[in-house]
């Protein structure tokens, strides 16, 4: 809960941008953290994604 919450159309919109942005690089980080661990798994165990 912010500790002021927006009280204009314009101050929704702009925390409701910011919060999708704020998700999505959260996600792409995530994905960027992660993707080489993966990678490394996918090769250990020899998973390969041709059928």
């Amino acid at each position: 809960m912010p500790v002021n919450p927006p009280l204009t159309q314009a101050g929704k919109f702009f925390a409701g941008l910011y919060a999708l942005y704020a998700g999505l690089v959260f996600i792409a980080m995530a994905a960027l953290l992660f993707t080489p661990f993966l990678h490394r798994l996918l090769h250990k165990f020899h998973w390969d994604l041709k059928g």
